[in-house]
């Protein structure tokens, strides 16, 4: 017989920042609006299973986005983008998140994001509290680990924006990311969408993760779990972000919480999804609870 996944993907123009973007999206459920953010150069496909889940989509409206110049969505046409390097920042992340909101007119939503999904679900909690209802941190910290950004933009386009690399040794290298423990065809696919991304992306995307992200510890005190709950889950084998500095974090955020994920690592969501179900179904329960859902 034939199977379809329960997952509808369409296009949405978004005007971000002076510039509009065709952006592209898939979306599963209904109920409480639930966004989700992909990792650094890549894209939304790494939800596909999280979108074939009836136990999250029967309460939630998942929507899944590719960032611009992710995945299926282009560049933005109309403007001459090839002349300016990439540089994904701070503002640029939160902005989008606010035009989509917008455009799919979304009540208080709840926003999860892994890698710098994660971080940018720490800077939505600080920066927009009245948008959103909570925030989920996969792989969140204040800011990355002092052994990446000491490496520089330099560094770092040097090894992921190199003519002379492949594809797929970018692929390759998300190997030391993950988990001993997760199964082998989960890890063959996150290489593959790595592969795929477009010329100079994942290095430009590191600019907000390694650099952009810099949450201080007064800002992090400020952050009100009372108008935005943020939750956060850091996988045991993860190298770029150790479940001791998501704690670090943690601690400095009054209601926040934090869980240590077992046997996963920097690609949760995908690596290893029915794993991680087990600790993301709980946090969406209590948000459902809490709702009044």
């Amino acid at each position: 017989m034939t199977r379809h996944d329960p997952i509808t993907g369409r296009y949405i123009h978004l005007t971000v920042q002076g510039v509009e973007y065709r952006v592209y999206y898939e979306e599963a459920g209904e109920g409480i609006p639930l966004l989700l953010g992909h990792t650094a150069g890549s894209d939304g496909r790494q939800y596909r299973h999280l979108l074939c889940d009836a136990d999250v989509t029967r309460d939630f409206r998942c929507v899944a986005f590719d960032l611009p110049y992710h995945g299926k969505s282009l560049p933005p046409y109309g403007t001459r983008w090839w002349e300016t390097e990439y540089n994904l920042t701070k503002s640029f992340m939160m902005d989008f998140q606010l035009a989509l909101v917008e455009a799919l007119q979304l009540h208080r939503p709840v926003y999860l994001g892994c890698s710098m999904g994660g971080h940018l679900a720490v800077d939505l909690a600080s920066n927009h509290a009245a948008v959103f209802r909570a925030t989920i941190a996969v792989e969140g910290a204040l800011r990355s680990a002092a052994e990446y950004v000491d490496v520089g933009m330099a560094g770092i386009r040097r090894e992921f924006d190199n003519p002379n690399v492949s594809r797929t040794s970018t692929g390759a290298a998300m190997m030391l990311n993950i988990s001993p423990y997760s199964p082998e065809q989960n890890v063959r696919e996150i290489q593959w969408e790595y592969s795929c991304g477009g010329p100079g992306i994942f290095a430009g995307d590191l600019f907000y993760y390694y650099y952009d992200h810099d949450v201080s510890v007064e800002e992090a005190r400020a952050i009100d779990t009372s108008k935005c709950m943020l939750y956060l889950l850091t996988g045991e084998y993860d190298p770029n972000t150790s479940p001791a500095e998501t704690r670090e974090l943690a601690a400095l955020v009054k209601g926040s919480k934090f869980q240590a994920m077992a046997k996963l690592g920097h690609f949760p969501v995908t690596e290893n999804y029915s794993e991680f179900r087990n600790y993301l179904l709980p946090v969406l329960s209590e948000i459902k609870n809490q709702s009044g859902a």
